[in-house]
């Protein structure tokens, strides 16, 4: 989020927001914002996930006043063109099956930024690249020991872009 210079008065999309952890806490950046999460609340992956959960979350953090939660696939966002300044995604991309499927993921998020809006996805390092390839910018960041998943070999890249003006 640091990376972001959020000014706090920004709409922010967080992609596969699950219990809130970014949500939240871009949420707390956003006193004059909004920070809306979307996922599809598969309860086999994290136990308990449900948009009930992130919002009991987001009023434990006290800033459920500028979040909000939908239901949806992020390779289809009910979303229109240059609806967000920021859209973020944490470690989420990487777990839909197919490669078309993840770049779809990624367009989309691209397709709903504003022109001058910025990208922030958090992947394995491996998946990131192929992202920054696939949209032809930005810049990689290792997120370093805190993101590794049993070491290195599997540590998390913050990829960071902006969208054309």
């Amino acid at each position: 989020m640091d990376r972001a210079a959020l000014k706090g008065d920004e709409e922010l999309l967080d992609l596969g927001c699950g219990r809130g952890a970014v949500l939240i806490e871009a949420a707390r950046r956003l006193p004059a914002g909004r920070a809306v999460g979307v996922d599809l609340w598969s309860r086999k992956d994290q136990s308990g996930n449900g948009p009930e959960v992130t919002l009991a979350n987001a009023a434990a953090a006290g800033v459920a006043d500028r979040v909000e939660v939908r239901t949806a696939d992020i390779t289809a966002l009910p979303f229109q063109d240059d609806s967000f300044d920021v859209v973020t995604s944490a470690l989420v991309i990487h777990n839909i099956p197919s490669p078309e499927a993840r770049y779809r993921a990624v367009d989309e998020a691209m397709r709903v930024l504003r022109p001058g809006g910025q990208l922030l996805i958090a992947d394995p390092w491996w998946t990131a690249r192929k992202y920054a390839a696939h949209i032809g910018q930005g810049t990689l960041r290792g997120l370093g020991p805190g993101y590794w998943y049993g070491g290195p070999w599997f540590g998390a890249t913050l990829l960071h872009a902006v969208k054309e003006r």
